[in-house]
This record gives C-alpha cells, structure tokens and sequence, in this order.
C-alpha cells in the first residue's frame, strides 16, 4: 500500500474520490464533439474534469468557462483547440504545470509541445477517448 492509499484508507477517501484532475480545452456542449465526448468518459470514469471553451456553457455537471483562471491540482490538459487556436493558451497551459499535455488528433503543435517537454511537461500525442478506453489514461 503506497503512502496515497494509506492516507485515504486513514481519512475514509475512496479510491474513486482520488483520481487526477484533467482539463478538457476546447470544451464544447455539443454531443457531437469529441471534446463533449472526453469530458462525459472522463466523467464516467470518475475523473474529476474542469473545462474552458469558447462559449460558456456546461457538459453533465461540468460548467464550461470562457476564462483563464487560476486553477490547482491539474495533472492533464487535453486539448481539443488546433494550433492555431492553442497560441493565446501557451503561457496560461504552462503556468497550471500539468503532469501532461495530450494533442489529440489534428492538435499536435511541434511549437506547444518543444516548450512543454522544457518545461518538463509530458508531451503525448494521442487520442483522450483511446486511451480511456483501453485503460492507458
């Protein structure tokens, strides 16, 4: 049992309780984005999600701001913006110090990820709902 596991096991956390957080950017209320569709597997894997897009809204229980605020504990942005969209969010994705940047498909930005792996930010280029999927998250 790691330290983790002992300090829920003593303070009656669940496992389901500790997941890590992730950021969903490019959130969209539309079901039939697959931004909509990370956030709702995320969800149903009990991750805790927080989401930023272009309009206000929200997905399930998930409120989607338009804002850059200062948020803690972000262990994994994914991103569903294309790299042209990515810019104005550098220094903010930068500043949440993030475990690691997904590029899902059509978001790779060589520009994003070289400032990102020096940063020591995990660059991975992948699929958010594959990997859900197959248990790779």
């Amino acid at each position: 049992m790691n330290w983790k596991e002992s300090a829920n096991k003593f303070i009656g956390l669940s496992d389901r309780m500790m997941k890590n957080k992730t950021l969903v950017l490019g959130a969209s209320e539309n079901p039939e984005r697959y931004s909509n569709k990370a956030i709702l597997r995320l969800l149903s894997k009990d991750h805790e999600v927080v989401a930023i897009g272009n309009r206000k809204g929200s997905v399930s229980n998930v409120p989607i701001t338009t804002d850059h605020a200062a948020m803690d504990d972000i262990d994994t942005v994914t991103l569903y913006l294309n790299p042209l969209n990515q810019k104005p969010y550098y220094d903010y994705i930068l500043s949440l110090k993030p475990r690691r940047i997904i590029f899902n498909p059509g978001t790779e930005n060589e520009e994003l990820e070289e400032q990102a792996a020096k940063a020591g930010i995990k660059v991975q280029e992948a699929c958010t709902l594959v990997l859900l999927g197959t248990g790779q998250y």
